[in-house]
């Protein structure tokens, strides 16, 4: 996971399944906890723009609560005929909490900055 760089999701994590959006980074993300696993996922639907957030988990896949479109939340991409993917962001567990890694541009990476 070279060339990240980690930002601290402020919230609560519950230890039951959930799911909601969160701001972190700037991003509007979805964090949730499916089958005991916290997963942080892009809130929008690249298909038709739903909010993720609003939908539900399935074996092992995000469903769009607009048309229903189903995600994996182990790789993001979409069901067979979808010919889309979603982004999943990398997490990382810390003493004082939880990190989400995003990649940094190569300008950023050579000048600063986010």
């Amino acid at each position: 996971m070279a060339n990240l760089r980690w930002y601290k999701i402020e919230e609560e994590i519950p230890e039951e399944d959930f799911m909601r959006q969160v701001i972190v980074a700037g991003k509007k993300l979805c964090l949730l906890r499916n089958e005991g696993k916290v997963h942080l996922i892009q809130n929008t639907c690249p298909h038709a723009g739903g909010i993720l957030s609003g939908g539900w988990c399935t074996k092992g896949q995000l469903v769009c609560p607009i048309h229903r479109y189903a995600y994996s939340l182990e790789n993001g991409r979409g069901a067979e005929g979808q010919g889309d993917y979603i982004n999943i962001y990398p997490l990382r567990e810390e003493p004082d909490g939880l990190y989400a890694g995003f990649r940094q541009s190569l300008f950023s990476r050579f000048f600063g900055g986010d």
